[in-house]
């Protein structure tokens, strides 16, 4: 289930968002209870709610059943920060930039693997092309975080991956989320 109405959070400015900026807004964002209660969840899929970035960015509430995730994933152009705002959150990303454009396959190299628990208040910046996976690994357990990105996001680039193997799969662009 999707929910898509435009909530305002405080916070624009006239300047291009830096990932601090970011962090700081969905670190603000997280600690609005009222907001955080106010999405609806579902117990089969991820529920989500647009919402007014800083700085013309954009930003989201996402709710997270249990078991569910993101896949391996990119932001293409976008800088971005993420924090969990309520629940547990687990990400796994590589510690190595990787090339924009074309390629469909990839051999990783060993020690580029990172893994992060995000408990409720924790968070993250990352930059462009930052290649990751966000899961709630809870069996029983809702997990509410909050994303920002700058700028809005031009698409996203989809990966599978088999062990040290990471493939290309979809590039998704916005009209694709609507």
């Amino acid at each position: 289930m999707s929910v898509s109405p435009s909530l305002s959070a405080a916070g624009a400015s006239a300047a291009a968002p830096t990932q601090a900026d970011l962090l700081d807004f969905v670190r603000r964002t997280a600690a609005d209870a009222e907001l955080i209660s106010s999405l609806p969840l579902d117990p089969d899929g991820r529920t989500w709610v647009r919402l007014e970035g800083p700085g013309g960015s954009e930003a989201w509430l996402i709710g997270w059943p249990p078991g569910t995730g993101t896949g391996w994933h990119d932001h293409a152009e976008s800088v971005g920060a993420f924090l969990t705002a309520r629940g547990a959150l687990k990400e796994y990303s590589l510690a190595a930039r990787l090339p924009a454009d074309g390629w469909k396959t990839l051999e990783l190299a060993d020690g580029i693997d990172r893994e992060r628990s995000l408990t409720a208040g924790r968070g993250r910046a990352f930059g462009r092309h930052h290649v990751h996976e966000v899961l709630n690994e809870s069996t029983e357990d809702h997990a509410v975080s909050v994303h920002a990105y700058y700028p809005p996001l031009p698409g996203i680039r989809r990966y599978s991956r088999t062990g040290r193997v990471l493939r290309l799969e979809q590039v998704e662009r916005p009209e694709d989320w609507q």
